[in-house]
């Protein structure tokens, strides 16, 4: 099939026509998947999995689902030597990683470059993500950087793009004003381009919140989750019984505070880090893999996961609360040493 478009082994399990126009919103949805052999393949039922896979859940009312696991692009795109890291990607896909994670700003657009050419020959196995980085400029640009991610990625559409980086006060107004990025992410949609939309950011539940006060159709919302999350300002407590509620897919990160700092000093292992959040109720975790090391410790993690009950998540929480409570392990709340350049310069900041 030479579109690339997801086949029976990741899109809808039991979907019909209608609700598949539907979804994509746009009337000729036969066209962008490929004609009618494309939409034949796509409303074929997933095959369940077995025993040793890694699970799946529900990508919310997409009628996609997706490895719990997501692979985070950023850090993968950091590894310098370029086969490694495409044996790597590899690796994951053929373990069951179904989710991949990418943003135009990457790395200068390595990450999605080096992803491109992974990809090659098994685009139509994994669900592709990617952000848009206009940091509150105009839709032409955020159209522009789609255009960027397509042909870095090697492909005709994404399943998923979201707006990266929502951290500033002032963020959700500038998405939402006429001509902005929040209009580019519907055009896109309109256009074949994507199917799904979203948003991204790691700052302060409030600024989640008043972006979802928009009533806008997002299908996803990516925020950061971890053991010191649930003490200190709270996605897991204020943002995400929301997405639940309005069935938008929440999307997990950081459940390593971004950069394993409490794990390296002993105060919580990763498989007790990620297993909380995975205990959440989120549709996938967006994982930084960048060595066969990392991979096969995060693949272990999942394969045997087990969710946490309420009782075991409280005491995780009151074991670890004297390091959360001053937001050490979670600074890329408080400060902007975690926010991305080009979202600081648009903003003033050095």
């Amino acid at each position: 099939m030479k579109s690339g478009k997801p086949g029976a082994d990741i899109w809808t399990r039991t979907i019909d026509r209608r609700q598949l126009l539907k979804t994509l919103g746009l009337a000729g949805s036969i066209l962008a998947l490929g004609g009618p052999h494309g939409l034949a393949e796509a409303m074929a039922p997933s095959p369940p999995p077995t025993a040793g896979d890694i699970p799946r859940r529900a990508l919310g009312k997409t009628g996609v689902d997706v490895s719990i696991l997501c692979f985070g692009g950023a850090h993968w795109g950091r590894m310098e030597d370029d086969a490694e890291a495409i044996r790597v990607l590899h690796e994951a896909i053929d373990a069951g990683i179904t989710f991949l994670d990418n943003a135009w700003e990457y790395n200068g657009g390595r990450s999605e470059e080096l992803m491109g050419r992974a990809l090659q020959g098994r685009r139509h196995q994994v669900v592709l993500m990617t952000k848009v980085c206009s940091h509150g400029r105009d839709k032409k640009v955020a159209l522009q950087q789609l255009d960027d991610s397509l042909r870095r990625l090697k492909t005709d559409y994404l399943d998923l793009w979201q707006i990266h980086e929502v951290v500033y006060d002032d963020d959700p107004d500038r998405h939402f004003i006429p001509g902005g990025a929040a209009e580019a992410l519907l055009d896109a949609k309109r256009q074949g381009k994507v199917r799904f939309i979203g948003f991204t950011g790691h700052k302060d539940p409030k600024i989640h919140l008043k972006m979802l006060a928009h009533d806008f159709p997002f299908d996803t919302c990516q925020m950061p989750l971890n053991v010191f999350d649930g003490t200190y300002r709270s996605f897991e407590h204020d943002v995400l019984p929301v997405l639940n509620q309005r069935g938008i897919a929440p999307l997990g990160m950081k459940s390593l505070s971004g950069n394993a700092e409490p794990i390296k000093q002993g105060i919580v292992t990763p498989e007790e880090a990620i297993r909380y959040v995975l205990s959440l109720p989120i549709a996938s975790l967006v994982s930084g893999i960048d060595s066969r090391q990392v991979l096969k410790q995060n693949l272990d993690i999942v394969r045997r996961f087990t969710p946490m009950t309420a009782a075991d998540r409280e005491a995780l929480r009151t074991r670890v609360a004297r390091y959360a409570l001053d937001g050490r392990f979670e600074l890329f709340k408080s400060t902007n040493r975690y926010d991305g350049r080009i979202g600081r310069e648009q903003h003033g900041l050095s």
